[in-house]
């Protein structure tokens, strides 16, 4: 059945506005010859495009003569602003960017543990509103938050969670009070940083894999086939939980104390460390100290046998819980994120990876994460964007969008 008129502008539009966001700024001749449109065609919605808003001329093709041919088409950046916000226990990070995911301002806040309710949610919003105002953004028109936690496959909200802040479910609520016109979302931290090591990461060349977050806590997201799964309750990759040898307890449905998080959370990594001779060791970069720790270690800051005891124990902890992983999912490759797995790096890898081997009949490689702790500012970001340009870039371009 063939699309109406209007049905195949759309489609062409939204075409023509994908090639320019992958691409970059390409001229009516280029757009011809990657959409297989006709010129009419492609001069029409140029236009339309143009009326809409959301493409303006940025220069001329050098390679072309003068006239309307070379001018070079771009996406306007300005049409939209967006903001991604990664929320952990102890504060929010937070950036604002362009349509076009360009970052314009970031910004970070410590919120103390006994500070009460109300006045974290206060200051983790105002947060917010500094960067929005330090952006030059009149408003925003998509907000993408990362938190610990289940989110609702149903509702998409923050689930309830023992052991997590209660401002962080009041967070979501209060962004969207204070933001009418933003579109507001949240999603599980490690999901989105899956997707930014997918996107941009160390898993850019695979469909399937499973990342193995490793920061203050534990957690996984698994990516199979290109999509991540959530699982039925949301809860998929909440491996904290996991039983494990080498603990004094049980975890319960409450608290993860006595699961993978109690050998592989930052607690735990330092606990090690100091067992192993590496107290005082830390490089003293931002982030958990377990991070630091390990990216001391693997720099030759301590002394080797030192580091040699602390890395192999630290590998056959993460083993454990990477061999459940992939006898259950069969991934392929495993990801060691967050900030401990990125300061790991390939040392630390190959050591999980042998151990994993000698475990398993599956054959797995084990990366290091290469965006570390900020993939979730990066997943949030990436998912902000795509959400403002479905709304942007879907429909009747006239009537456009919220601008921001």
């Amino acid at each position: 059945m063939a699309a109406s008129p209007s049905t195949a502008r759309a489609i062409n539009d939204r075409l023509a506005l994908r090639l320019l966001q992958d691409e970059g700024p390409l001229t009516a001749g280029q757009l011809k010859q990657l959409t297989g449109l006709s010129r009419p065609t492609v001069a029409d919605l140029v236009e339309r495009l143009a009326d809409s808003g959301l493409i303006t001329v940025v220069g001329e093709s050098g390679e072309q003569r003068r006239g309307p041919n070379a001018r070079l088409y771009g996406i306007v950046a300005d049409r939209a602003h967006l903001a991604a916000l990664d929320v952990r226990t102890e504060g929010v990070s937070v950036l604002v960017s362009d349509l076009l995911g360009r970052v314009r301002t970031e910004a970070s806040v410590p919120i103390a543990g006994d500070i009460g309710t109300g006045p974290a949610v206060e200051q983790a919003v105002a947060l917010v509103e500094r960067a929005v105002k330090e952006a030059g953004a009149d408003r925003l028109h998509t907000v993408g938050i990362g938190a610990p936690g289940l989110i609702d496959p149903v509702t998409g909200e923050l689930r309830d969670s023992s052991g997590l802040p209660a401002w962080h479910r009041r967070l979501v609520a209060a962004l969207q009070e204070r933001l009418p016109e933003a579109r507001v979302s949240v999603e599980n931290e490690t999901n989105l940083a899956a997707l930014a090591e997918q996107r941009e990461g160390g898993a850019r060349d695979r469909d399937t894999f499973v990342l193995l977050w490793l920061g203050h806590g534990t957690g996984a997201a698994v990516v199979l086939d290109g999509t991540l799964r959530r699982g039925a309750s949301g809860g998929t990759g909440e491996i904290g939980f996991l039983p494990v040898p080498g603990t004094a307890t049980l975890p319960s449905a409450t608290d993860c104390e006595g699961g993978f998080h109690s050998l592989a959370g930052a607690a735990a990594v330092e606990t090690l460390a100091d067992a192993c001779g590496l107290t005082g060791a830390a490089d003293g970069t931002d982030g958990p100290r377990a991070a630091g720790l390990v990216r001391a270690a693997v720099a030759g800051a301590a002394p080797p046998a030192a580091t040699d005891r602390f890395l192999d124990a630290l590998a056959d902890r993460i083993a454990m819980g990477a061999a459940s992983v992939v006898a259950v999912l069969d991934p392929g490759c495993v990801v060691l994120g967050g900030e401990v797995g990125q300061a790991g790096g390939a040392r630390l890898a190959a050591r999980v990876q042998e151990r994993v081997r000698r475990m398993s009949p599956l054959p797995t490689e084990v990366r290091p994460s290469t965006l570390g702790g900020g993939a979730v500012l990066r997943g949030a970001l990436l998912t902000a964007r795509e959400r403002a340009q479905d709304d942007l870039f879907t429909g009747d371009p006239r009537r456009g969008g919220a601008a921001g």
